[in-house]
């Protein structure tokens, strides 16, 4: 009788787990080509996300917000161009990302090793919200979970308009998105 109670409960979907970003970093890579430096990639990094999600089973559940006001590349004049023209931060100063449900999740979560996931959720930039795929690997390590995370899309998908400047002879039709995150278990 006492095997029937466990295999009882083995059987539940996995309870409730809350992982709050303990530090992270947001990246954008887009392809362009200048005068007199030819292709190459523009990346632009911020470390001010926050959030935090919300697990069961394959749910998923929470928000991570991510304050554009703080990307910086390379180059200033890219960034001021991209906060002013592209991401109107003063209007939209952040991108938010909801979680929906976690794909390659072990479950019940482990303690320790590595699994390839995908998260679906809608991301929200500027006025627009979309359904998103991000591919990437989770990491659990304790009460710890490295996650790192990559996405990509037209810029079209969220309503912005490629840079057009004189030293920027093209900029690919493709936006890649990445992120680096330590959650810790609430």
């Amino acid at each position: 009788m006492r095997w029937l109670l466990w295999a009882a409960l083995l059987s539940l979907p996995a309870l409730a787990q809350t992982f709050q970003v303990a530090s992270g970093e947001a990246r954008y890579r887009v392809r362009e080509q200048l005068v007199g430096v030819g292709l190459t990639d523009a990346v632009g990094t911020t470390k001010a996300v926050r959030g935090e999600v919300r697990l069961q089973g394959g749910r998923a559940s929470g928000e991570f917000v991510v304050d554009l006001r703080e990307l910086r590349s390379d180059q200033a004049r890219r960034d001021n161009y991209l906060r002013q023209n592209t991401l109107e931060t003063g209007r939209f100063p952040t991108a938010t990302f909801r979680p929906k449900e976690v794909r390659g999740l072990p479950n019940p979560l482990p303690q320790s090793g590595k699994a390839a996931i995908q998260v679906v959720g809608d991301l929200t930039i500027r006025d627009a919200t979309e359904e998103v795929v991000w591919e990437g690997e989770a990491e659990f390590k304790g009460d710890e979970v490295r996650v790192f995370l990559k996405t990509e899309f037209p810029f079209e998908k969220f309503k912005l308009v490629q840079p057009r400047v004189p030293i920027l002879l093209s900029v690919e039709n493709r936006i890649r998105l990445e992120v680096e995150l330590l959650l810790k278990r609430q």
